[in-house]
């Protein structure tokens, strides 16, 4: 097959996304045509769990801090998508605030979770220890946080009241800070009282 001869070069016979080079295979990157630049090669433990997103292992997909530096569009956009998927691991988010895409690989990125608007509403925030915040909570930061933009350091104890969710975002909630309204992660954060 012409397509995977060509995967196979580009890869240099490797997964693009993990490096793995046992029982690769291709993975059409949806919405699927048939040329090689809509095509990654994967191995089969990242083609299982891209097929079958229920069975996804959080800490496999560590790789992507890799793969998302990729020059090859398709896999930008798959690396996108799964550390968006994963947000709510913490560590993805991090990654995610480093990815920079062109506007069409990021157009193409989004053109899949056009209906994953309506699911974001059951978007649930959690702090640090897994309870449940809602809009209005108090909480108290766990850990030092430089506030970009801000010139300041939100200090560890911090109690923020009144918090706001990030709507789209499981990951983030928004408080003042030193008189400034402030994003931040919930995965520093714990409720208070």
């Amino acid at each position: 097959m012409e397509i995977e001869k060509k995967l196979h070069e580009r890869s240099g016979s490797a997964c693009e996304l993990c490096g793995s080079t046992g029982n690769l295979q291709i993975y059409k990157v949806p919405p699927v045509s048939t040329n090689v630049d809509s095509c990654i090669l994967v191995c089969q433990k990242c083609f299982k769990q891209l097929d079958d997103p229920g069975k996804m292992d959080a800490n496999h997909w560590r790789c992507l801090n890799n793969s998302m530096w990729s020059t090859v569009p398709a896999v930008q956009v798959t690396a996108w998508r799964l550390l968006n998927n994963l947000r709510n691991e913490g560590w993805p988010q991090d990654l995610l605030e480093m990815f920079f895409l062109d506007e069409d690989t990021l157009a193409w990125a989004k053109s899949t979770i056009q209906g994953a608007e309506n699911a974001d509403e059951k978007v649930i925030h959690k702090d640090s220890n897994g309870t449940v915040l809602q809009t209005g909570d108090t909480v108290v930061l766990i850990k030092d946080l430089d506030v970009r933009g801000a010139g300041f350091t939100a200090k560890r104890g911090t109690s923020v009241r009144s918090i706001s969710l990030v709507e789209d975002n499981a990951g983030q909630i928004e408080g003042r800070v030193n008189g400034q309204q402030i994003v931040i992660l919930t995965q520093y954060v714990k409720k208070s009282g």
